[in-house]
């Protein structure tokens, strides 16, 4: 004879799996998938073993009477494998367990939940939950089932039933032999089956082995369900091919059923829909307990589009499940998709599916959401003529609805009428009850409420306290904040959460200056001693403008925790310097505790910051001193600070060395705001080389670009980097969909002026026209571009555009045309734009009557330059250095070197210091007049005075 041999593998047992009885999802037969001759099996798991409720369970041709001798022990455990006893060397294995699963009875009666399934198959009676002694034997042994303890002996953490004992699984396979039928062999699988998934499958094995599932689908779902447990879909995949492929055997519900009830178990919602449509690909017809654990599942995980496809396919199919329908329009619900949800409840009369009781009450809830309560009440009245009767949820879900209304004279009707109806308010009822009349700000009632709640031995939850502490901030009912709050915190509130809820309904109202009053009274000493409490409690202070109760609940902290307190000061300070508060950021300051060794390198940077807005550039320039003098190391962000400060306070020397200094730093980058802070500053100095090497600094830093760079970038660099690569930059900004503002056109059209580029100052022009942002800069700049490029066609052509666009032609304008025309020798067209100007009525500067003095000189006509003079003087406007400069050259040219000399003293008398064009044009007026000698004393004078520079205009 052979005998069978089935071992454990070492290891944490699998964990049990629990039922789906109590899931409101399963439904009708066959919602495991099995069914077996052998072991009828019904509806439902019991939680703790994995055996079915109340069902019959008779096991044909097991039953052995007790009082035949046992029979010789005919298989062990060895290696976890089933094998002969030849093969096992008939030596005995034992598990690697020290303990055995269920303690052992006197007298022999082992009470393992083996043995108890074992005997309830042998004695046909019903399972109940006493611990009485079972009338079936097996080998010979009572078998008495006994209550284990939670995580007690013969149980994992999960409460799942471990054999642990060789001679538990040998007394289910003592009478196994090759010669057994498939229907004893099936018997001890599902025995094998509740106990452990691998003893399970390792038997499964052996039947495979030996033959004897041809056409035994039973065993087969068995498989299915232990693999399942094991989540191994790969071996489930393959069971399903061998079963159909090699065992003739058909696929139906009950072999998908198995490995979608550990899905919907589990929450595995892909891997409930591959085997759901696999199912369908294989044309296998779902039935209900299919829909019922799939709907459930995807009700569970929020699924809605693959919910409303097996809604589809289960109609298709003409399968009516209950539970289907009311997970739909859960899900519509949920969502706020009510027109929906009244579709589904549609759907369900036409269909002809009669509601349960857990049907009617999703309906009721469904319009009770939407405010929809005469609809609701119409559900209730249908649910009481179905003979249903409507229990304590029924009136919590329409006392809920009439609340969100704030129809309160109905919801306090049906509160009153529960009595009459047998039942009586639970908690809920309570609950919705405060939250209605809260939310109709009937403070009275909902005080009222609340004490009922209290009295009944019910506990508020956290909705009622929010509600009931903003009724008290609303109406000013101090004295009663503080009982609310003793509850909060005897129902285990933290006292953040207090805090919180406190500081948030009476800063709501306006009450803020109430809450330190009513803290004071009861948790004061707890949120002195407590810093998460205190910092929510001094921000909200702050946040309200009550800097003293801040600062008193600041000095009165007890706890001690300095890099926390730290974060606390730079958030106030932070909080009052976006509100503006500039002088509370400094109270909170001088407040707090310093270290001049290791100050904050936060709460320093922000408070340069305050004093630079509040332009006190000393007292900003103190904190960044004390800040280089300690042990800190300056960052990025505190580098932009100080550049931004000095910025402010108009010291860009002082700007320009902070920014050198930092340049020192190699691991410091900057970011966009910093590059912006440089490239201005750089040019307010005029630093070109500075500018150049800033921007190819930023283009290795590869940081993104937005319009403000672009625009930045070519109005600080434009004169500092080379033209062909600012039109790269301003094409790049184009094409990027970045828009250039007014100054970036400006920039663009004087440096492809003053580069000759007509042709692009033309189309930069054009473009910014049609954009509506070229303004009277723009017309200036491309008229002294063609001005002085002698092109008087287009200079002309652009003046009338201007005059076009609405603006007077300017005197920047005018100015270009004198000079260009007198330069060109058209004396006429000068003439004439003279006679324009005085009649628009134009004040001349400086410039237009240096050109003037400039052109009359040129030709000599020193009496037009006396005039010129005059008028400058009569206007009682001094004749400036460029003035000078070319009245001495138009002196020169009129051979009137003694003139010219005189010049010179005069602008001595004035205190206007020479430049080198004024003694350029001294020099060459001697020389043009022979008086060699004279000249070169003014040369030495030159030399020996160090005149060096640029030249002005001549």
């Amino acid at each position: 004879m052979t005998a069978l041999r089935v071992c454990t593998p070492a290891g944490p047992p699998e964990p049990r799996r629990r039922n789906l009885a109590g899931n409101p999802v399963q439904l009708g037969l066959d919602l495991i998938g099995f069914g077996s001759p052998v072991l009828p099996i019904g509806l439902g798991y019991d939680v703790n073993s994995r055996h079915t409720c109340s069902t019959v369970v008779a096991c044909h041709g097991f039953a052995v009477d007790s009082g035949r001798k046992r029979r010789p022990q005919r298989a062990n455990l060895k290696n976890g494998v089933v094998c002969t006893l030849e093969d096992s060397g008939g030596g005995e294995s034992t598990l690697c367990v020290p303990v055995p699963s269920e303690p052992v009875v006197p007298g022999g009666e082992v009470t393992s939940g083996l043995g108890k399934n074992v005997a309830q198959g042998l004695s046909g009676t019903p399972r109940s939950n006493t611990g009485r002694k079972r009338a079936g034997k097996w080998g010979g042994k009572k078998l008495v089932r006994h209550r284990a303890l939670k995580h007690g002996p013969g149980k994992d953490r999960k409460g799942r039933k471990v054999v642990v004992n060789d001679d538990d699984v040998n007394e289910i396979l003592s009478c196994i032999t090759l010669e057994s039928s498939i229907e004893e062999c099936n018997s001890v699988l599902i025995r094998l089956e509740k106990h452990s998934d691998e003893k399970a499958l390792d038997f499964f094995h052996w039947l495979k082995i030996n033959k004897k599932l041809k056409g035994n689908a039973d065993a087969y779902h068995l498989a299915l369900q232990a693999t399942a447990w094991k989540e191994d879909w790969k071996m489930a995949e393959l069971l399903l091919h061998e079963m159909v492929a090699d065992s003739n055997c058909t696929l139906d519900a009950r072999a998908f059923n198995g490995l979608i009830y550990v899905c919907a178990k589990r929450r595995l919602d892909d891997w409930g829909t591959k085997w759901f449509h696999m199912m369908l690909e294989r044309e296998v017809q779902p039935n209900v307990s299919t829909v019922g654990m799939l709907m459930g599942l995807y009700q569970k995980t929020g699924k809605i589009s693959e919910a409303e496809f097996t809604f589809a396919k289960m109609r298709n199919c003409n399968i009516k499940c209950v539970n289907a329908y009311s997970a739909l329009i859960i899900l519509y619900t949920r969502l706020g998709l009510f027109a929906k949800s009244e579709d589904v409840i549609n759907l369900m009369k036409r269909d002809g599916v009669a509601p349960n009781m857990e049907n009617w009450l999703v309906q009721l809830n469904t319009y009770s959401q939407q405010g929809k309560m005469e609809e609701a009440e119409l559900v209730l009245q249908f649910m009481v003529n179905e003979g249903f009767t409507p229990n304590v949820v029924a009136y919590n879900t329409l006392i809920t609805g009439y609340g969100k209304m704030s129809n309160m004279q109905k919801a306090k009707r049906l509160f009153d009428s529960l009595g009459s109806a047998g039942l009586a308010p639970d908690e809920t009822t309570y609950r919705s009850m405060i939250e209605g009349f809260g939310r109709a700000d009937n403070y009275e009632e909902a005080m009222s409420y609340y004490k009922k709640l209290k009295s009944s031995g019910f506990r508020p939850n956290a909705s009622n306290f929010y509600t009931m502490i903003n009724l008290v901030a609303r109406h000013g009912h101090n004295e009663v904040a503080g009982e609310i709050l003793e509850d909060m915190r005897a129902a285990g509130c933290q006292c953040s959460s207090i805090v919180t809820v406190l500081v948030r309904a009476y800063g709501t109202v306006g009450r803020m200056h109430k809450v330190l009053s009513i803290l004071q009274s009861y948790l004061y000493r707890k949120i002195s001693f407590d810093a998460t409490s205190c910092s929510i409690l001094v921000t909200s202070f702050v946040q309200n403008f009550l800097l003293e109760e801040a600062l008193c609940l600041l000095r009165e902290k007890k706890w001690k925790d300095s890099d926390f307190e730290d974060n606390l000061y730079h958030i106030l300070i932070c909080t009052c310097k976006e509100a503006g508060s500039y002088n509370d950021a400094v109270r909170l300051y001088s407040q707090m505790p310093k270290s001049e060794a290791h100050p904050n390198l936060r709460i320093s940077c922000s408070m340069i910051d305050v004093f630079s807005m509040m332009e006190r550039f000393s007292d900003a320039e103190t904190v960044y001193l004390q800040l280089k003098a300690s042990s800190c190391v300056l960052d990025m962000i505190a580098y932009s600070v100080v550049v931004r400060m000095y910025i402010k306070a108009g010291r860009l020397d002082d700007a320009c060395s902070i920014l050198e200094e930092m340049e020192k730093q190699k691991e410091i980058v900057p970011d966009k705001y910093l590059f912006l802070d440089m490239l201005r500053t750089y040019q307010k100095c005029g630093l070109l080389e500075k500018l150049a090497d800033t921007y190819y600094w930023i283009l290795k830093s590869q940081i993104e670009w937005d319009g403000s760079m672009y625009n930045c970038i070519i109005n600080c660099c434009g004169r500092a980097i080379p033209v062909d690569e600012l039109s790269r930059i301003f094409d790049e900004m184009i094409q990027q969909g970045h828009l250039a503002n007014t100054v970036t056109f400006n920039v663009l059209l004087d440096i492809y002026g003053k580069a000759g580029l007509f042709n692009r100052a033309k189309k930069v022009f054009l473009m910014a026209r049609k954009q509506g942002l070229a303004d009277i800069i723009s017309y200036n700049t491309i008229i002294a571009a063609y001005a002085q490029s002698g092109d008087f066609r287009s200079m002309t052509y652009f003046v009338q555009k201007m005059q076009e666009a609405g603006f007077p032609v300017s005197l920047e304008a005018y100015n270009c045309m004198l000079n260009a025309y007198g330069k060109a020798g058209l004396l006429e067209e000068f003439a004439a734009v003279l006679q324009k100007m005085k009649r628009a009525r134009c004040n001349f500067d400086h410039y237009t009557y240096n050109i003037m003095i400039n052109i009359y000189g040129r030709r000599g006509w020193i009496e037009g330059v006396a005039n010129v003079l005059a008028e400058l003087k009569s206007r009682g406007v001094e004749p400036d250095l460029y003035c000078y400069n070319t009245l001495i050259k138009a002196y020169g040219i009129a051979r009137m070197p003694e003139d010219a000399v005189k010049l010179m003293q005069e602008m001595r008398i004035k205190g206007i210091t020479p430049d080198r064009v004024t003694y350029t044009n001294l020099i060459s007026a001697l020389q043009r007049n022979e008086n060699f000698l004279e000249a070169v004393k003014w040369s030495l004078w030159m030399k020996q005075t160090g005149v060096v520079g640029c030249g002005t205009r001549a």
